[in-house]
């Protein structure tokens, strides 16, 4: 989870937050709920009721956002697939899931369980909104709950990838082709079609004087289409790394420091001055750690000059690792995991070396340079 997402909790095991971006969508659906959509359809209540009713609501649609997401990850966990967080952001949520789908049907019903989510969330409310007529609040939130998450549901089934429907209409592609690679070539290309066709009708709000409607769906198409791209982009990405090994990769030499050393001094000397990113601590001739960048910011910098390496480290019987001949496809997908950018190799109890993902970055380049 990015360091500036503010964490709610955990639910099944995964991390839940709130990107900074978030209020801002919260501020402008509670002020468009309040100001227009309640006053619109229920007349005569206080002012006051209607900024209420409209963040309580905000809030439940969130939440159900926040339910879609979790109906991908349950599917996802499920087919043993980690997920890594949910992130609720201006353009609603997101599941981090750590790795590609292991087949074109797990892919299908992962995709489909958010959409079949927001369905349920729909009818769910729907049903309330029926035994709430006399209790106007209630039944306002749940009248306009039963509405979005309709309408949550079927917008995520637009087959533009990497939307839901999108990746739908992959899976479909890879189950027929056996070919992930090329479905997702295709599904994108039908994504980003989608995308143009909603900046353009957003162009076209803007023209007819919708000034708001227009940025925001045109604002929403070029996400769809950056995030199209960017799915290839990824999936080429790992068929380039598809059969090479950690060890073809990782660097041999482990730049250390000893326990004792001040982090000022560590900071000057190794990471500013060697331009050092991590480190194996030792004591004597024994690796016992790593030291990383992260567990250094986690310190005040008034303490740097006393507080020593060996007290802010990650012991050695407690450091993650990954052996020299897996393939660099699972070791990035390790490292996304357990939300690091580098990892030590190991073989036999002993560090044989470390992989960074600057050092995937640069065998990648030399891959592209040789045309392989």
């Amino acid at each position: 989870m990015n360091k500036n997402t503010i964490t709610l909790g955990r639910v099944l095991g995964i991390p839940i937050g709130l990107d900074p971006s978030w209020f801002l969508i919260f501020v402008l659906i509670t002020w468009t709920l309040a100001s227009s959509y309640f006053p619109g359809e229920f007349k005569n209540w206080p002012t006051a009721q209607y900024w209420i009713v409209g963040a309580v609501t905000a809030i439940l649609f969130f939440t159900s956002v926040a339910l879609h997401e979790l109906g991908h990850s349950i599917l996802a966990l499920r087919y043993k697939i980690p997920v890594t967080s949910i992130t609720l952001y201006i353009f609603g949520g997101i599941a981090r899931i750590a790795s590609e789908p292991p087949s074109a049907v797990a892919e299908f019903f992962i995709a489909l369980a958010g959409p079949l989510t927001s369905f349920a969330l729909a009818v769910l409310f729907s049903l309330l909104e029926r035994f709430s007529t006399s209790v106007a609040p209630v039944y306002a939130m749940v009248k306009y709950l039963a509405y979005i998450n309709g309408s949550l549901a079927l917008f995520n089934l637009i087959p533009g990838f990497p939307l839901d429907g999108g990746r739908v209409f992959r899976a479909i592609v890879w189950g027929i082709s056996r070919n992930l690679r090329r479905a997702t070539e295709i599904a994108a290309a039908i994504g980003r079609v989608v995308a143009y066709l909603f900046i353009l009708f957003g162009v076209w709000q803007i023209l007819q004087g919708y000034w708001a409607n227009g940025l925001w769906i045109a604002f929403i198409g070029w996400f769809l289409e950056n995030a199209a791209v960017g799915q290839v982009r990824q999936q080429r990405m790992h068929d380039l790394l598809a059969g090479h090994s950690v060890a073809q990769a990782m660097s041999h030499s482990c730049a250390t420091a000893p326990a004792n050393l001040p982090l000022q001094e560590l900071v000057d000397r190794h990471f500013l001055g060697e331009g050092h990113r991590c480190l194996m601590v030792t004591r004597g001739d024994e690796i016992t750690g790593l030291l990383t960048l992260h567990h250094i910011r986690e310190v005040p910098r008034e303490r740097w000059g006393t507080v020593t390496a060996g007290e802010v480290m990650t012991p050695l019987s407690q450091m993650k690792h990954i052996s020299p001949e897996i393939g660099l496809e699972a070791a990035l997908e390790e490292m996304g995991i357990d939300g690091v950018n580098q990892l030590p190799v190991m073989s036999d109890g002993q560090i044989e070396g470390m992989l960074s993902r600057e050092d995937i970055i640069n065998y990648l380049r030399t891959l592209q340079k040789l045309g392989m």
